[in-house]
């Protein structure tokens, strides 16, 4: 899991780490859900009116895109977010090798699943043997605390 020739440990990380970690990515995507909104405006010469059916959706799809690669290009390029990682946080296969773009799609899907339905998706991994929410499981992934170098 890490690139240089040091040993490091990793053991799946409890709900506190992912809450931390998921409240210090608010702040990247904010940044980027505003400039999708600037690019609805954009799109729409100047006259986005959200009451308009057809530019809501246009606006959701544009944060749920931005969203998507924010989250699936960072798991695909080193497991981690922005806010994963200053508490070295990472996200692996079950195998604890790097994920694949079909895992990592399926992981921000079903991330959504468990947003919708209240977190509980996300609460999940306070009762999992091995910490996993309902997005690890679906994906066969693991949220790991890579230790500190040895």
């Amino acid at each position: 899991m890490n690139s240089t020739s040091q040993r490091t440990t990793a053991a799946p990380a409890h709900f506190g780490w992912r809450l931390i970690a998921a409240t210090y990515d608010l702040f990247p995507l904010l940044a980027l859900w505003f400039f999708a909104t600037i690019a609805a405006i954009l799109l729409t010469g100047g006259a986005l009116d959200v009451h308009r059916l057809s530019h809501k959706l246009l606006v959701q799809v544009l944060v749920l895109a931005v969203a998507a690669a924010y989250f699936v290009v960072s798991w695909l390029r080193g497991g981690q977010t922005v806010g994963m990682k200053p508490w070295r946080l990472r996200v692996v296969g079950i195998d604890g090798g790097a994920i694949d773009l079909r895992r990592a799609l399926l992981r921000f899907a079903v991330a959504l699943v468990s947003l919708g339905a209240l977190g509980l998706g996300f609460f999940w991994c306070l009762i999992d043997r091995e910490r996993r929410a309902w997005h690890d499981i679906a994906a066969g992934t693991l949220l790991v605390r890579v230790e500190k170098s040895v």
